[in-house]
Parts: structure tokens; C-alpha cells; sequence
């Protein structure tokens, strides 16, 4: 059964790492990452938002597709616009380059969100994870006021919500690598992800 939720995956991203070439098309496994991406959300949530400035490149998806409404680019430029977009009351935010995203930890954290919370998001000894958290549309308001002062850094609106955060231990009884956090931002990261595939133990914070 859907979640009465959007999943919104955050494609915004300028790739320069990548010279340019879009991360969400990258095959992991011989399926690009947006695929499997979509397979997971369209299982999870009732709606489905991709954020980006380069709407044309994803007309074979069907989801909707949404612009930032802030012109500077940065992840919390991007949960705005998806929040913002959004039918429902809450989002589950994700990038379009995390390959290993684990459904039973996005339900489980969804379900953590039931409780009241504004933002529901894992926290491991590298720190806060905002781009595999929920966000209630109470946080549209100071997210807005943080973004017109042009600052970035996601965490920055916490204290004026209901946050509950997800500990490590929490997670590791789930995903027990943390791989759900691992992104591809590099080409080598490519490689990591493959290797995982293949059986080895591959650390999600490496890639950052």
C-alpha cells in the first residue's frame, strides 16, 4: 500500500564532477539510477516530484516535474520546490544519484513522521543526512526565510520545528552498511557502487 506522501528525488545537481553528463542516467547494475529510483517510489508513495532546472530530459517518466522556485542552486533550494509542489503533507526527499536506497528505512522513517514530526532524518557519526529525510510542509515557512537570506545549509531551519532524529543504531538495524546514504559523485564512485554489487564491503562515506 502507497503512503499517503510524495517522494520527491532531487535532480538539480550541475554533474561537474561527471564533465557534465547527468547522474540520474548512470547504470548501476545495468539499470541507470533514476529507474531504479522511480521503481521504488512509484512502490512507496502516492506521488511522485523530480525537481530540476532540465525538465525535457525526463518527459519519459511519469511523475511530475517541477522547477526551483528559488534561482540559486542547492539542495534545500530543491526540498522547497518539491515541498512546495507537493499534494500531500509530507515529502520523502532523495537524490537522483543514490543507487542503494533501502525501502525499509524510507518506511520505517515514514512511519516515524507519523508521530508529528516536521522533519524525520537519520544521523550517523558523519553527521545529519537531509537528502534521505521527511519534511512536513510546516517547514516551508522557514525554509523560504533561510533561502531568501541566501543560506544554504539544510539544517539551518531546525530549530524552528519538530525534528526527530534517526539515530545510527536505528538505521544499522536496517541497513546495517549505511549504504542507503551513498552517492555517485564521482566517477570512481562508479567503480564503489559495482563492487558493492559484487559482494564487498564498500563504505557510504567514502563518496562524499
Amino acid at each position: 500500500m502507497a503512503f499517503p506522501c510524495t517522494g520527491v528525488i532531487l535532480a538539480g545537481g550541475r554533474n561537474s564532477r561527471f564533465n557534465g553528463t547527468n547522474k540520474a542516467f548512470l547504470e548501476v547494475g545495468g539499470t541507470r539510477i533514476l529507474d531504479q529510483l522511480y521503481g521504488l517510489f512509484t512502490e512507496i508513495f502516492e506521488e511522485v516530484i523530480l525537481v530540476t532546472n532540465d525538465p525535457l530530459a525526463y518527459l519519459g517518466w511519469d511523475l511530475t516535474i517541477v522547477t526551483d522556485i528559488f534561482s540559486e542552486r542547492s539542495s534545500l533550494t530543491g526540498i522547497h520546490a518539491g515541498l512546495f509542489a507537493a499534494s500531500h503533507q509530507r515529502i520523502f526527499a532523495a537524490a537522483c544519484d543514490a543507487p542503494f536506497l533501502n525501502r525499509d528505512l524510507v518506511v520505517r522513517l515514514l512511519e516515524a513522521a507519523e508521530e508529528n514530526y516536521d522533519v524525520v532524518i537519520p544521523v550517523t557519526a558523519a553527521g545529519y543526512e537531509p537528502l534521505c529525510a521527511v519534511y512536513s510542509k510546516r517547514c516551508l515557512k522557514p525554509m523560504a526565510a533561510q533561502l531568501q537570506q541566501k543560506r544554504f545549509k539544510i539544517m539551518g531551519f531546525f530549530k524552528s520545528v519538530r525534528v526527530r532524529e534517526f539515530s545510527e543504531a536505528m538505521v544499522r538495524e536496517i541497513d546495517p552498511d549505511l549504504i542507503s546514504f551513498f552517492n555517485i559523485n564521482r566517477p570512481e564512485d562508479l567503480v564503489r557502487a559495482q563492487a558493492y554489487l559484487n559482494g564487498e564491503r564498500v563504505s557510504s562515506k567514502e563518496a562524499i
